[in-house]
């Protein structure tokens, strides 16, 4: 089985005509760019002869998740001073998009010291690679994975692409070993055929799940949600997700504060990770486009304050209804739920990086009270407070 015209990181499900066309995912504008993405990285790439760019629009923006605890492998976290190591997997028919993202979002992460958090590398099934648009020669082979912390496994364009014996072998034994193993968009079939799936809940592009729950009755697939943490195997939905799931990492590695910042240089939202559909149900476009930006700069500055949904709306200067309508539409949940996980996510930081008494944290994160602040608290991150700030002050790879 192929998925339909899956090229360079844009799946478009082919019809008749174009009015039976579905796009998904607009990242033409990354061929431009996915030289200067992989340079320095292990590979270079070269432009192919390939048909002429076609662009998708975008995938619409999947914002849900499912976590399960944050357990990390022997490796996952790295208590000796050495940095962590991801390691990308490159082979024929890799989606760009998904092998450029995780090089991205991981090598700008930089910690409290300074020091950068990851060492990113990425090697190849074999020395020379086709990824349809373009090719490109990678430095490394599978025996970089003897060394990794993490693996990724990118997408491909050819689902039904015998996976190579050798990448099999390699991706089990680092895992045996301890590496974490994350796969995004349909990368989930490559991490399907190891094994390491069975028996887990995963998710892939939900134009691809039925295909991965035939093909993989072993294995629990979930088409509506962002990704799975499975402790030390994850898997991604397509597109957008892919950075959803990176920064994901970044936070179960380094905490929320780190991983706000590699989100702002990635400009991307932290707050896209519960509670929501891997896609949106899109209510017909308005004739002006409203953008909540400022809005949700606004929230951002007054999470302390205690807020509303009428004090939203006055600030967006629009009705309860519209607020509601916008930010479904823009950030895929309501203003008060995307507000509570905003308000977590500063009692992560302020946790994390400073010695404030439980009290203070809550209500400097805009809480009314300690039990509402420890209810909401172990609602979104799974654990509490108290526990949160032993396990971030415990790690020596925080310190600058």
């Amino acid at each position: 089985m192929r998925l339909p015209v899956w090229r360079t990181g844009a799946l478009c499900a082919s019809g008749k005509n174009d009015n039976d066309r579905q796009d998904l995912a607009s990242v033409a504008h990354w061929e431009g760019e996915i030289a200067a993405a992989l340079r320095g990285r292990g590979a270079t790439a070269s432009r192919g002869d390939g048909p002429r760019r076609r662009r998708c629009s975008g995938e619409p923006a999947g914002i849900a998740v499912v976590a399960a605890a944050a357990v990390v492998g022997k490796r996952g976290a790295r208590h000796d001073g050495a940095m962590h190591r991801v390691v990308i997997v490159a082979l024929d028919g890799v989606v760009a998009f998904d092998l450029s993202t995780p090089i991205e979002v991981f090598e700008r992460v930089r910690l409290a010291s300074g020091r950068p958090g990851y060492q990113v590398q990425v090697c190849g099934v074999k020395r020379d690679i086709d990824a349809g648009r373009f090719r490109m020669r990678v430095r490394r082979g599978l025996s970089a994975l003897r060394k990794a912390d993490t693996v990724i496994l990118p997408g491909i364009a050819d689902i039904a692409r015998q996976v190579p014996e050798p990448l099999i072998r390699a991706v089990r034994r680092a895992a045996k070993e301890g590496a974490r193993v994350a796969s995004i968009c349909s990368g989930a079939f490559l991490l399907a055929a190891t094994g390491l799936l069975d028996g887990k809940r995963a998710t892939t592009h939900w134009l691809a799940a039925g295909e991965l729950a035939r093909r993989f009755p072993q294995v629990s697939v979930d088409p509506s949600v962002l990704y799975v943490d499975e402790g030390n195997v994850l898997t991604s939905a397509g597109a957008a997700a892919a950075l959803d799931l990176c920064l994901h990492i970044v936070r179960r590695d380094y905490g929320a504060a780190v991983a706000a910042t590699a989100a702002r240089l990635s400009v991307m939202p932290l707050e896209r990770d519960g509670g929501q559909a891997q896609f949106i149900e899109q209510a017909p476009a308005p004739t002006e486009h409203v953008s909540l930006s400022r809005v949700l700069e606004w929230l951002e500055e007054h999470l302390h304050d205690d807020l509303s949904l009428g004090d939203i709306a006055r600030r967006a200067a629009m009705s309860v209804r519209s607020l509601s309508r916008h930010f479904k539409e823009q950030t895929g949940t309501t203003p008060l739920q995307w507000l509570l996980k905003a308000r977590v996510r500063r009692a992560q930081a302020l946790l994390e990086t400073t010695p404030l008494s439980i009290e203070r944290v809550a209500s400097s994160a805009g809480f009314g009270s300690v039990a509402a602040f420890r209810q909401h608290f172990h609602r979104v991150a799974g654990t509490s407070p108290q526990a949160y700030r032993r396990a971030f002050q415990s790690r020596p790879r925080r310190a600058s």
